[in-house]
């Protein structure tokens, strides 16, 4: 089995007005970095929230009344778990989904909301996903993978025709990888329309299988994963999604989960946009090699359903990554006046006292002296140095708790 260009297409016109043609946005941020232009193509406004009601539709569809009478078990950590629920809905055919212990309760209750059973299992994708493949064959449901099928890899592609539409001058396409099939139905897409445009897949360095199974040419599974991007967070790739991933992908690189806090803030703050960590992969790694990318650029934003708990921790993450936070402990002479003129040097810095803790116990301290715990607001990198050597140019001895 493959994908071609005529089966994108066939799978633009099944979808019709199933999904929606999502806006690309500019991002002069991003292009001020890059030199030139850099697009936003909003997956995170897609019915659903994400790019995958297009290929879980796609693959219903094309199911016999028979197997769709008999139902669809797919599985997911959310995303592709509400794609399927959706279309199965649409489409008349129950749907059970299987999906990790611990998966977002937003995307929990979204799933259930659009007409799904959920059932949980397994700690990751890849264990949800057996215990899909085993209900499948006990029940007579059909598996709709998540990735790892040609109507599902079509249906995805069919966000590259999209964006060749929108941004027919494009260079350089950047695309969030998990299993591959987003990134591998955008590329047969792109590379049979415009063949010198570059296709580039990113994941996330806790959960990058992509690498390792190229190099092997066949898929590898990770031995473990750790990331805050669960839409990408995906152990293993599929063995047709990697085959088109080697025929037309270009270049596979990783992001850090600093880059990933600090993409998913740029475009909140920047482009007033909520994406999820998964959705802001590519953001991450233009933001980190901007100069690596040939304009006009666009970035795919994958999803936006992001847990409000996680996309407060997140912002946190990324501001102090971005030099908005800074954390420290100083030690202080125990009398009055001290923690006064501490707190008045900080004041001539400009600095955004957050919060302060004063402790006089502690075992490696001095019975004369007190550790003081500060949080600041800072307003950039530069900000946060110039406080940090101000404190330091003063004879504190500072031990920094959080800055990147």
């Amino acid at each position: 089995m493959t994908v071609e260009l005529s089966d994108v297409e066939a799978a633009a016109a099944l979808l019709g007005d199933v999904v929606r043609r999502t806006p690309v946005e500019p991002s002069r941020s991003l292009g001020r970095s890059v030199g030139g232009e850099v697009w936003l193509k909003c997956e995170n406004l897609q019915r659903t929230g994400s790019f995958k009601i297009r290929g879980a539709y796609v693959r219903i569809a094309r199911l016999t009344n028979d197997e769709r009478r008999a139902g669809v078990v797919a599985a997911s950590a959310g995303n592709h778990a509400q794609g399927v629920a959706l279309a199965a809905g649409l489409l008349d055919a129950p749907a059970v989904v299987f999906m990790p212990e611990g998966a977002p309760i937003p995307k929990v209750q979204a799933t259930r909301d659009y007409g799904a059973e959920v059932r949980f299992a397994g700690l990751t994708v890849d264990e949800a996903l057996e215990a899909a493949r085993s209900y499948a064959e006990h029940s007579g449901s059909v598996l709709i993978h998540p990735f790892d099928h040609p109507d599902v890899i079509a249906g995805q592609g069919t966000v590259g025709l999209e964006l060749l539409d929108q941004v027919p001058e494009v260079r350089t396409v950047v695309v969030s990888a998990g299993g591959g099939g987003l990134v591998s139905g955008i590329a047969v897409a792109v590379k049979a329309l415009r063949p010198d445009t570059r296709v580039i897949a990113v994941q996330a360095e806790g959960a990058a299988s992509l690498p390792e199974s190229l190099r092997a040419h066949h898929p590898v599974a990770l031995a473990s994963m750790a990331t805050m991007a669960d839409g990408i967070a995906v152990g293993c790739p599929g063995a047709l999604s990697l085959e088109l991933i080697e025929r037309h992908v270009d270049e596979v690189r990783t992001v850090s989960e600093d880059a990933l806090a600090r993409a998913l803030l740029l475009c909140l703050e920047r482009a007033k946009l909520v994406v999820e960590p998964a959705g802001a992969a590519g953001v991450a790694c233009v933001m980190e090699h901007s100069q690596q990318f040939e304009p006009p650029v666009a970035v795919v934003l994958s999803g936006g359903n992001v847990d409000p708990l996680l996309l407060m921790r997140v912002m946190r993450h990324g501001m102090t990554a971005a030099g908005r936070y800074l954390s420290f402990h100083v030690r202080v002479p125990d009398r009055p006046g001290e923690l006064a003129r501490l707190l008045a040097e900080l004041a001539a810095t400009g600095a955004n006292v957050l919060d302060v803790e004063h402790s006089r116990t502690g075992r490696a301290m001095h019975l004369d002296e007190v550790e003081v715990h500060l949080v600041l607001e800072m307003r950039g990198g530069a900000h946060r140095d110039e406080v940090l050597s101000r404190l330091r140019a003063a004879g504190y001895v500072l031990s920094v708790d959080a800055v990147s």
